[in-house]
């Protein structure tokens, strides 16, 4: 899987997807899920968990679990879950490889960089504590929470946008999941498709240009803007 070369107008906003792009949370939040929602009544495992609902938010994963049960949950349950995986998030999370050097990199380029999530403002600031990410993304984070629609629709991507006061064509955004690239390109932005352990053809077939690490995102940013120049 050999990068080649993006080509902006300008790239003036890098945007950063929060779970399994920053922080490697999808294993803690799957196997917490899969628990929850087994004790209600579909048994499920953390594989399954992570197949149904990588990239989803809790409230757009709560008619697929209505629907397969064929009635509402408990009353409460949601509650329960979030505080469930807010305590797990906030006790097991690790950063990814290379994501603060690679925040520290992006600032050094002169490159503003924000985080757009489908992850509650409670949820990351738990992840971001854990993993000592909290002073590189403080004032800098987006959540399904403050928009009409998370992920794949796109406006968290756009309010991230908007925020920095940048268009969304001289933006980029670092995803990994199928729902987080619909959205990116659904909101005009280039995206890099963050694929450790795989050839990121999913991703690419979604119009991501696909990598292995963190680690080349700084160069593949600073050949975009000496093009652009």
């Amino acid at each position: 899987m050999t990068p080649q070369p993006l080509t902006f107008q300008a790239l003036r906003l890098v945007i950063f997807d929060c779970d399994g792009v920053l922080v490697d949370s999808e294993g803690p939040a799957a196997r917490v899920c899969a628990e929850e929602i087994t004790r209600i009544g579909w048994p499920m495992t953390a594989d399954d968990s992570m197949r149904l609902f990588v990239g989803c938010d809790l409230p757009q994963m709560l008619p697929i679990i209505e629907t397969h049960l064929g009635r509402k949950v408990p009353p409460g349950w949601m509650d329960v879950l979030r505080s469930r995986m807010i305590q797990a998030l906030g006790q097991e999370v690790e950063p990814m490889p290379g994501a603060a050097d690679t925040l520290r990199a992006v600032a050094a380029l002169g490159l503003p960089y924000r985080v757009a999530s489908n992850s509650s403002h409670a949820e990351m600031a738990a992840k971001f504590a854990r993993t000592g990410l909290a002073p590189l993304v403080a004032g800098r984070v987006h959540s399904f929470e403050d928009v009409r629609r998370g992920k794949p629709a796109p406006d968290v991507f756009l309010a991230a946008a908007a925020a920095e006061g940048v268009p969304p064509a001289a933006c980029i955004v670092v995803e990994d999941s199928v729902p987080g690239v619909r959205a990116a390109t659904a909101a005009g932005m280039a995206v890099l498709g963050l694929d450790p352990h795989g050839d990121g053809a999913a991703l690419r077939a979604l119009g991501a240009h696909p990598i292995r690490a963190l680690s080349e995102c700084p160069a593949l940013f600073r050949a975009a803007m000496r093009a652009a120049a």
